[in-house]
């Protein structure tokens, strides 16, 4: 696949249920008196300077309008174009010669978890390396919590991210481990978005760690029946030290034919057959990436299985970059996402993310933010998302700078200055 293109399937929306910010809260900008309720009532956001649209037909694969306006009605974009030829509206918020982008999509991360594992992070910074192994820490402290703990923290990192620009997102179980945890875990999930991911096969879990064929057993049997109702996607960290390519094909498959889509952790760590296996099962993401033989390249090129990077993850251990430019030259199609979890990458910030894949992984700006919209939309086989085009929802970034480029230009400045999701300002 080529930047731009992306799945036909579509899915309903996430609906996070983060802490609302305050209106205006960032911005500058001023909005007129709303004559209806935001259900109904039409909106004319305008004096844009720069706008990423993601519509290819616009001649980029940003479809980037100059001197722009939106329009949004209800929850859907009514209408894009030049701000002189914007329709009358019931509402008007003047953006201030900024840019205006789709709310940002993270297609991946791990966000119900309980504890802390800043010594480890501490530790790794001082010279020792990370192993897969590190999870179980957060799978004791997860076992120990309460549900009110685990919801808690969800809603914290949920409007985290909202703050920095993201309006949908996926997100995992995997520190559970038991049916009751795992079941647990996505329920917590559940009620803030749809995108949720059954993650038994994260590691073995360690009581079983003497028979992972058991785990195995577990995971596609008793624990995936009382998991799959509360989830779209079934998730396996394929990888040396969690579960090998024979195991994980089980795990995804027995996924499958209880209507769970695949999705896989492949070649972080080491070289392994989780690309091809994603491939071969087309699943709708292959993440981390990192470590790819021609053939893994020529592979994801000729599927629709996205090839989702996780730039934090590298920054947070010192590992290799995964090569974005090699990717993307070769046709496949390129999500980036936060991989927020308390390990590994414990950000939810994907401006971040952006900037790191601008300067260490050969990504340019328009490539960056691409991926970290229709991109990630594409990793959740999503067409109303990731871009400001009439019909998709109305999920809008507004960046207090004139150019999308500033998110890689001006790395850590906080620049999101207002955010709408499904057609409501939430900050």
């Amino acid at each position: 696949m080529t930047p731009g293109r992306s799945s036909t399937r579509s899915a309903p929306e996430p609906d996070p249920t983060a802490d609302q910010a305050t209106e205006d809260a960032m911005s500058n900008a001023t909005t007129v008196s709303p004559a209806h309720s935001a259900s109904t009532a039409s909106t004319l956001i305008t004096n844009i300077a720069a706008l990423v649209t993601n519509d290819p037909s616009l001649g980029s694969p940003l479809g980037l309008v100059q001197d722009a306006a939106v329009v949004i009605e209800g929850d859907r974009i009514a209408w894009t174009g030049d701000q002189s030829k914007a329709p009358a509206t019931d509402n008007r918020v003047d953006a201030g010669g900024r840019a205006v982008l789709p709310g940002f999509v993270d297609s991946h991360s791990h966000l119900v978890f309980a504890g802390d594992r800043t010594q480890e992070f501490n530790a790794r910074m001082s010279g020792r390396p990370y192993s897969a192994g590190g999870i179980r820490t957060t799978v004791a402290a997860t076992r120990a919590a309460t549900d009110e703990e685990l919801e808690a923290n969800v809603t914290r990192y949920l409007a985290e991210a909202l703050r920095q620009g993201t309006t949908t997102f996926e997100t995992k179980s995997g520190y559970g481990l038991t049916t009751a945890d795992e079941s647990r875990a996505l329920r917590v999930a559940a009620r803030h978005t749809d995108e949720v991911t059954y993650l038994g096969a994260h590691i073995v879990a360690p009581e079983f760690a003497e028979d992972p064929a058991a785990y195995v057993a577990l995971v596609t049997g008793e624990m995936l029946d009382a998991c799959a109702p509360h989830a779209r996607w079934i998730d396996v960290f394929c990888e040396k030290g969690a579960f090998d390519g024979d195991q994980a094909r089980a795990i995804l498959t027995a996924g499958k034919d209880r209507g769970l889509h695949p999705r896989i952790h492949a070649n972080q760590l080491s070289y392994g057959p989780g690309v091809r296996l994603a491939v071969e099962l087309d699943a709708a993401s292959a993440d981390h990436c990192t470590h790819l033989t021609d053939e893994d390249v020529d592979a994801l090129a000729n599927s629709r299985t996205v090839a989702t990077l996780l730039p934090g993850a590298e920054f947070s251990t010192r590992a290799e970059w995964p090569d974005a430019r090699r990717l993307l030259d070769a046709g496949v199609t390129v999500a980036l996402s936060t991989d927020c979890n308390p390990g590994s990458s414990f950000t939810s910030s994907v401006p971040f993310c952006i900037a790191l894949a601008v300067r260490d992984m050969g990504m340019t700006p328009d490539e960056a933010v691409w991926s970290a919209t229709a991109g990630g939309a594409a990793a959740l086989r999503r067409t109303d998302i990731g871009r400001l085009t009439p019909g998709a929802y109305a999920d809008l970034t507004l960046l207090d700078a004139p150019s999308h480029v500033h998110l890689a230009y001006r790395p850590g400045v906080p620049l999101v200055a207002g955010v709408w999701r499904r057609g409501e300002r939430v900050l």
